[in-house]
């Protein structure tokens, strides 16, 4: 399935490293990243409602979808150095970030890693990683079971997931979404078919998160470095079940912070493809609106 209006690009981002991406209209370029266990394709309507007024940079993420899976290089460091390169080959130093799911942690590492790229962020249904790990508590924990199973040395997650894939993740896509009717059977299709030939790479991806991202964003907590740009969250109301404030865990990174809780399911740009679209808006919308303040202050 493509984007209609959108242009294809593979681009090397690193040594023998490339990323597919469709790439569609003019204007302040924003980069969407997907999650999982998902392909760029899950931004397929809100892309269709921004690319009127802005450039619209939709890759796979390193290991996901068209892109290259190389065996390595699963860092949230790594893969956000991806996408600031990408952007930079097709024209954008600067450019607005929003991310889903895996893609917002990718997201979260290229604001804190590259501020003088990202203007604005947007993180869709996620908590940093830090944050993550401490709110996995008890019994109630057990909704992030694969977080543990992906976490575990090389060899038997891969071997697991590979045995019955389709069901591996079709449960994630049955499970999470209040709203089965945004992901239709050609959709969901796709998103398998994706995820099964990406297995290790997805593992990879999610392995690094219970131990270099963990590594990298203690530094940060401990170097006091927060979030310079606008940032606007939007996630589900996961810590009245877990026993946290999502809000509140989000203004340690982000002192320049929208933060929404959202009604529908996990797949928000699916579910609310125009609640998404419009609070994107208005994130990039914020750093103007603070100087007119300033100047009539």
């Amino acid at each position: 399935m493509t984007f209609p209006g959108f242009t294809n690009h593979d681009i090397e981002v690193a040594d023998g490293v490339r990323l597919a991406a469709a790439v569609g209209g003019t204007g302040s370029p924003i980069v969407l990243l997907h999650g999982f266990p998902q392909t760029r394709l899950m931004w397929r309507h809100v892309a269709a409602e921004l690319v009127a007024e802005h450039t619209v940079i939709c890759p796979d993420l390193r290991g996901y979808g068209a892109s290259d899976k190389p065996r390595t290089g699963y860092a949230k460091r790594t893969m956000a150095a991806d996408i600031v390169e990408l952007a930079k080959q097709l024209g954008h130093p600067r450019f607005a970030l929003a991310g889903h799911d895996r893609g917002a942690l990718v997201a979260f590492r290229a604001g804190l890693d590259h501020p003088a790229a990202v203007t604005h962020l947007a993180c869709l249904d996620v908590l940093p990683t830090l944050d993550m790990w401490d709110a996995l508590r008890g019994t109630a924990g057990a909704v992030g079971f694969h977080l543990y199973l992906m976490a575990q040395p090389a060899g038997l997650p891969e071997a697991m997931i590979a045995a019955s894939a389709d069901a591996f993740f079709g449960h994630f896509l049955d499970a999470w979404t209040l709203r089965p009717e945004a992901l239709p059977a050609e959709v969901r299709a796709e998103y398998l078919a994706a995820s099964r030939a990406a297995v290790p790479s997805i593992v990879a991806d999610y392995r690094a998160s219970a131990t270099v991202d963990v590594e990298h964003d203690r530094a940060d907590l401990a170097a006091g470095r927060t979030l310079a740009m606008p940032v606007t969250v939007l996630q589900q109301d996961w810590g009245a079940q877990l026993g946290y404030d999502a809000a509140a865990l989000w203004r340690a990174w982000a002192p320049d912070l929208h933060h929404r809780t959202v009604s529908c399911g996990h797949f928000v740009a699916e579910e609310e493809p125009a609640m998404v679209a419009a609070e994107l808006r208005s994130l990039l919308r914020r750093d103007a609106d603070q100087r007119e303040v300033s100047a009539a202050g």
